[in-house]
């Protein structure tokens, strides 16, 4: 008789996961279920999660008033298009999203992703300046080491070199880059930090539509964490330049580095705002970009009077329920002493890595902790070793990095740190 397929080999066969090849052996653990921090596999192994499923699961999995939230809607309807109509979830979110917000941005423009979340911002100041009859100011200026999504338009503001499309360069829009600033988070912002960027607005001001940038905290393009006061002077030189600014607070947002938002950490308004990921609490996939009122005025005001974006799943119901019902249960919490007490045991339980020779370096802000190596690590062998330690860890490049659930106790935040440090210590000439 033959066996029948297992999920794992059905799962070969057909499904191409991500940053991955389908011809290549990748480790793939098959998820029964999830709960609270821990990740049950089918297998019966319970692993404590250290990602947010990519930042987003910020009050854990299943939560009841979540499911509870996601049900109710349910009953009313899943999905409706956006175009010439609305419904009360989108129009409460927005609503909701306005007041938590940088106070100067009033509209709310939903879309599917993060990454459409960029396009979309790109699209906004491009036909901003269209519409102000400046149509030669096509193109965005940013900072190396960023990452702003998987899209076409998203990729061509990430790192053209470091980052992972530099494949597709020749394809890609070009656009204007800065050397990013070594200033570090505690640290001012110095003349030779600022100068490459201010360099290229001098130089090319007339072309450019925006800066964008991740404030604070550089994502997927390297996990560096940079100074505020750098943040204040490209507000200054944004004004100064006539450059609008937008901000990807698509990792950022809802808390993650002690603020609810990165850019408070300046005290600076973007004129156009990305958000996502934990917008839903990991439930659904929703993002949204929000812009002030000069922008979304000039817009609807000049040619064609509207503006030139339409996702079919704008605004879905379930997942502007799951969104709303997320904010609650943020705003219901301690969530600025729970992400200050996960700094703190990020601290504690990674700063020991420095004293390793495969380490590089060791950064800690709000939940998010980082250890960079000298060498890329090797994921066919290192990412098992996480699973038998208990502990879901998805390291990438040269880093092995920690973003777990607002909600974890101490001694599972200290499981992960230990599982991290153990591992580390153990396989360095396997890194």
């Amino acid at each position: 008789m033959t066996n029948s397929p297992t999920l794992l080999d059905r799962d070969h066969s057909y499904v191409w996961h991500p940053y991955s090849s389908m011809t290549a052996n990748h480790a793939i653990f098959p998820v029964k279920s999830a709960h609270g921090v821990r990740i049950k596999l089918t297998d019966g192994r319970e692993l404590i999660d250290g990602m947010s499923s990519w930042w987003s699961a910020i009050h854990g999995y299943n939560h009841p008033a979540m499911n509870q939230a996601i049900s109710d809607q349910l009953k009313d309807m899943s999905h409706i298009m956006f175009g010439g109509l609305t419904h009360q979830p989108a129009v409460d979110l927005a609503e909701q999203l306005v007041k938590i917000t940088p106070k100067s941005l009033n509209t709310v423009f939903f879309v599917d992703s993060g990454s459409v979340a960029t396009e979309v911002a790109m699209k906004m100041a491009i036909q901003y300046w269209y519409a102000k009859k400046q149509p030669e100011k096509q193109k965005m200026l940013t900072i190396r080491y960023g990452y702003h999504g998987d899209t076409f338009g998203a990729m061509s503001v990430s790192d053209p070199e470091n980052g992972m499309h530099s494949l597709f360069s020749d394809t890609l829009a070009q656009q204007f880059f800065a050397d990013a600033p070594n200033c570090n988070f505690n640290q001012d912002c110095t003349e030779a930090d600022i100068e490459p960027l201010h360099t290229q607005l001098k130089n090319n001001q007339h072309q450019i539509a925006a800066i964008i940038m991740e404030p604070i905290v550089q994502g997927a393009g390297g996990m560096r964490f940079y100074s505020p006061d750098y943040l204040k002077r490209v507000r200054k030189l944004c004004d100064q330049y006539h450059v609008l600014l937008i901000m990807d607070e698509i990792a950022t947002g809802f808390g993650r580095t002690g603020k609810l938002f990165a850019c408070e950490h300046a005290e600076i308004e973007p004129d156009i705002l990305c958000i996502g990921k934990a917008l839903t609490g990991g439930y659904m996939t929703l993002a949204a970009s929000l812009c002030n009122d000069d922008i979304a005025e000039t817009i609807s005001n000049g040619e064609p009077g509207l503006f030139m974006h339409g996702p079919t799943f704008m605004a879905n119901p379930l997942a502007c329920s799951a969104a709303l019902a997320s904010l609650e249960i943020l705003f219901n919490s301690p969530w600025q002493q729970r992400v200050k007490q996960i700094e703190q045991h990020l601290k504690s339980g990674l700063t020991p890595c420095l004293q390793h020779p495969a380490v590089k370096d060791v950064r800690i802000l709000g939940a998010i902790g980082v250890v960079e190596l000298h060498k890329p690590v090797n994921m066919q062998k290192i990412q098992p070793q996480f699973v038998e330690a208990g502990v879901w860890v998805r390291p990438f490049n040269h880093l092995i990095y920690l973003m777990p659930p607002y909600i974890i106790g101490i001694d599972d935040l200290n499981t992960l740190t230990t599982a991290v440090a153990t591992i580390i210590s153990n396989i360095e000439d396997e890194l």
